[in-house]
């Protein structure tokens, strides 16, 4: 078995330009555009760590930082108005994120079908895959709070022992190296919930469409593979960054060239999704190529008769 990158990057490549551009229909591009815009709501990119070293301070300034948590809580206590305020505003926010993680999780259905069977359709894949969507919520939402407490966790580790060592010490030098190793602590922690989540996102959601089941049983069925080709698989995911870092360049010197015009478009959102509809379209087609290298149980575009293979459906 000879599993290759460029090769599903081309077929991606040509499968947007045929259901894009030929022909061209702007009303197809809006109506795909929006389901891709619902796909990439909760989509967030790897995060940098919170801690990249200490640098030489004063020794109020390095204190106000080691001591910070503390000192807030402690001032929350002094201000229940304010300590209310906040806490309400982050219930809030939490609200907003849950919601806009279902409406992610069932809109990477309407996006995948969409592209699947080469239409452009929101209403009925919306319903159609109502359990499916459901389901990937709360395993995402589950790894979520999971990889939430392991970094506040980690990062509360961090504080503890780095204000222990500066305590025993006084000198803010010998919080250097610590510091910097906290910092590469919490990126491999960054790395790795993220690659889970593209790992979820690309593959699992693939699954659950494919034979109609629930996030679990993909994960069932997408670990054997996986630990089997681990290898092909980190290899995605390193050849999947650079793509992006070579997309950003791309989007970077077409803002650039259009005297800044083309960046102002891409933060409104919706007019976002529709504008990078070519990029996110081939992305998504490449990952359904690249799991079709592994076998014909792991293929979901359309088989010749023009219906998507798939295993007899599964109640969830």
């Amino acid at each position: 078995m000879t599993i290759s990158y460029f090769e599903p990057l081309s077929r991606g490549i040509s499968r947007m330009n045929k259901d894009l551009f030929h022909p061209f229909d702007l009303r197809r591009w809006f109506i795909v555009g929006f389901s891709a815009f619902l796909a990439a709501l909760a989509d967030t990119g790897l995060s940098g760590p919170p801690i990249s070293g200490i640098r030489r301070r004063p020794k109020g300034q390095l204190e106000d930082i080691l001591y910070f948590p503390q000192k807030a809580w402690e001032w929350l206590g002094q201000n229940p108005g304010w300590a209310f305020a906040i806490a309400f505003g982050l219930f809030f926010l939490v609200v907003i994120g849950i919601v806009i993680t279902w409406l992610s999780a069932r809109g990477k259905f309407v996006f995948l079908d969409n592209i699947v069977r080469g239409q452009a359709r929101v209403a009925a894949p919306w319903y159609e895959y109502r359990n499916e969507g459901n389901s990937f919520f709360w395993w995402n939402f589950l790894w979520l709070i999971i990889f939430t407490a392991i970094t506040l966790t980690y990062v509360f580790y961090c504080f503890v022992n780095l204000q222990a060592l500066y305590e025993s010490t006084r000198d803010g030098r010998t919080l250097i190296l610590p510091a910097v190793l906290a910092g590469l602590g919490f990126f491999a922690i960054s790395v790795l919930s993220t690659f889970v989540f593209v790992l979820f996102r690309d593959f699992v959601v693939l699954i659950m469409y494919r034979d109609r089941i629930s996030g679990w049983r993909a994960m069932e069925k997408l670990l054997p593979l996986f630990f089997s080709q681990l290898h092909y698989f980190i290899g995605y995911g390193l050849f999947r960054f650079c793509l992006m870092i070579v997309i950003i360049i791309g989007i970077t010197m077409i803002g650039c060239v259009t005297c800044c015009v083309g960046f102002v478009i891409l933060t409104i959102p919706y007019i976002n999704a529709v504008a990078l509809l070519p990029v996110s379209y081939a992305m998504r087609s490449f990952s359904l190529e690249f799991l079709e290298q592994f076998g014909p149980e792991y293929r979901i575009f359309p088989k010749p008769d023009g219906n998507p293979p798939r295993t007899q459906p599964t109640s969830i």
